[in-house]
């Protein structure tokens, strides 16, 4: 037998499936976007490093004035650039974060769901059997008093 419940619940769960691959994708797409600024900070604070090693060594040779400028200005750069890529970095992990907490929300709201129709798939069964037996017991009960008469 099948119960007018759990028909009305499919559509919702579909739809629930439906966000909570949309979360899934999204939470994803946070990940990659993180993985990408981590890598990109990684890739000027070393840059920054190997610039100030080649300053040390070429320090040790003397340097012009000009030199010591430029140097100095790029260094202020690298560090305004570093700063902000973190900067960046921190909005990416609340990102990712914000995303991870919509997809948990949406995949509770899915196995909520699932839950419940399984309930209602419980106590389909659960009626169908009940008058499955009360047709049997009838049917036992007519039997013997058919039997009964003969």
């Amino acid at each position: 037998m099948s119960d007018s419940r759990v028909r009305r619940m499919t559509p919702v769960l579909d739809l629930a499936l439906d966000e909570e691959k949309k979360a899934a994708g999204m939470l994803g797409e946070c990940r990659k976007q993180l993985d990408e600024a981590t890598a990109r900070l990684r890739d000027l604070e070393h840059y920054s490093g190997e610039y100030a090693k080649g300053w040390a060594q070429r320090g040790g040779e003397g340097v012009g004035r000009e030199w010591l400028l430029n140097y100095q200005r790029f260094m202020a750069q690298m560090q305004t650039a570093i700063e902000q890529q973190r900067q960046t970095l921190g909005w990416h992990q609340q990102s990712l974060e914000r995303a991870r907490a919509t997809w948990q929300e949406r995949y509770q709201r899915v196995e909520a769901l699932r839950k419940l129709i399984e309930k209602y798939r419980d106590e389909a069964r659960a009626r169908a059997d009940k008058q499955e037996q009360k047709l049997l017991d009838e049917l036992t009960q007519r039997a013997f008093v058919y039997r009964q008469f003969d």
